[in-house]
């Protein structure tokens, strides 16, 4: 019998069960046995669910072990062509014959083609060895495979690294840790101020202990720019769990959606409007190894601006420009105009110029009533919006609409141990969490105009 068995990677803990293993072979036809050339004994072969049931019934299986197999059949293709251990079917005159032999008889039915065997239950693979020497030494190269890198032993819920599974640094690499994937938090969809970003915990069940997450966050202004400037570095354990990192970043977990895994949160709440920020992320384990990093990149929406505010100071303003304008109407004029946001003074022009542009446009009657000097200074404040943002500021309304939020909130139970204490596991530290509202201003824009 020839059995080709193309394995995927099992889940091979002693006391959880290992995904389906996909076995593909190329049972031929069963074969008349016979003395051939030499005196060598033609062997007979057998489907693979033969065998199973043979030696079930001969008991060199338990029943448990066979029952907790089901195998269902698919076929799958023929035997490729390089494959030297295949038997090729040949048509000799219309008739079926095998390519590999030489002697193929005519009236032989033609080798049937792989199969795939499919395990619709799982059990532990080693669970199916007998002889408990070789199952223990099996059971440890399977985990030590799979969990150390086939580098060191698994002890108890941790891999006790070889000696020469070490790295430059001297730190042990059996087990390394993987890449975080950091990711924006689709519950939260981004503001002017505000950013959520999450990452599913990447700590194994058996392996290396992640004992920190480390983010960094930073304003970029030009994306090609050299990174000289790192932004704010912050810890997950010893700035937000703790509670003494600022109030305009918190962080918080929930369990996802699959057994023994985390997903972790951080929302920044504090952030510039009409910005690009550059999210980073790291894990650290208990060790002292840092794994690779990933990063998010997102743009802040537009400022938030108040439409009816801005046609009432546009109003106000040609007022005070209208007919003769005293010298205190003309420091009441500058005054509000240099007191609004930016965003809100390019609204206070778009709203001049639609209403009152017959008289003169906006910056030509700043600089006939205020002076070129002042009206410079005004201008000069709108120049640092975006050109996306001016667009959509000149959009014939804006309204405003807050929306609410939930996210989790969390804080460590312990003390906040010393500088110098080294930390274990997360998952081994006490936090209490709890779910917050959140309110979200927003502006949409739209050029149809109001009834």
């Amino acid at each position: 019998m020839l059995v080709f068995v193309n394995l995927v990677y099992p889940y091979l803990h002693p006391f959880l069960p290992i995904p389906s293993l996909p076995l593909l072979f190329n049972p031929p036809e069963a074969t008349d046995q016979g003395v051939g050339g030499g005196g060598r004994r033609e062997l007979k072969s057998v489907p693979f669910i033969s065998y199973l049931s043979a030696m079930q019934k001969s008991q060199l299986l338990s029943d448990d072990m066979v029952s907790g197999v089901e195998i269902r059949c698919e076929e799958k293709g023929s035997c490729p062509a390089g494959c030297h251990l295949c038997h090729h079917q040949a048509v000799v005159g219309g008739l079926s014959g095998r390519g590999r032999t030489g002697n193929g008889r005519s009236g032989e039915p033609p080798s049937p083609i792989p199969v795939l065997l499919e395990v619709s239950r799982v059990v532990p693979l080693y669970s199916l060895v007998q002889d408990n020497v070789t199952k223990e030494a099996f059971k440890s190269a399977t985990m030590s495979s799979y969990w150390c890198a086939g580098k060191g032993d698994v002890i108890d819920n941790w891999c006790r690294c070889d000696l020469s599974a070490f790295s430059k640094d001297g730190l042990p690499n059996c087990s390394p840790l993987r890449q975080p994937i950091l990711r924006l938090a689709p519950y939260l969809e981004p503001s002017s101020t505000m950013v959520a970003v999450e990452w599913m915990d990447v700590e194994p069940l058996i392996g290396c202990k992640v004992s920190d997450y480390i983010i960094q966050h930073k304003r970029v202004e030009d994306p090609s720019e050299a990174e000289v400037y790192t932004g704010e570095v912050i810890s997950l354990v010893d700035d937000l769990f703790s509670g003494l990192g600022s109030s305009c970043v918190v962080a918080g977990k929930r369990t996802g959606d699959h057994p023994h895994s985390v997903l972790y949160s951080v929302v920044f709440k504090c952030l510039e409007p009409d910005s690009l920020y550059k999210f980073t992320l790291h894990a650290m384990d208990s060790r002292g190894s840092h794994s690779d990093s990933s990063f998010v990149s997102v743009r802040t929406s537009c400022p938030m601006v108040d439409d009816s505010r801005a046609e009432e100071i546009a109003d106000k303003v040609y007022n005070l420009y209208n007919g003769y304008t005293s010298g205190k109407e003309q420091q009441m004029a500058y005054n509000t105009l240099m007191e609004v946001p930016p965003p809100l003074l390019y609204r206070v022009q778009h709203h001049y110029n639609s209403h009152y542009e017959k008289f003169g446009d906006f910056v030509w009657r700043s600089e006939d009533e205020l002076g070129p000097r002042k009206a410079n200074l005004i201008l000069h404040r709108v120049e640092k919006i975006s050109n996306y943002c001016r667009s959509l500021l000149r959009s014939t309304n804006i309204r405003s609409r807050t929306d609410t939020m939930a996210y989790v909130y969390c804080r460590s139970e312990e003390g906040q141990p010393p500088s110098n204490a080294w930390h274990g596991s997360l998952h081994e530290s006490r936090t209490s969490c709890m779910e917050k509202l959140i309110s979200v201003q927003r502006n949409t824009y739209s050029n149809t105009k109001l009834r």
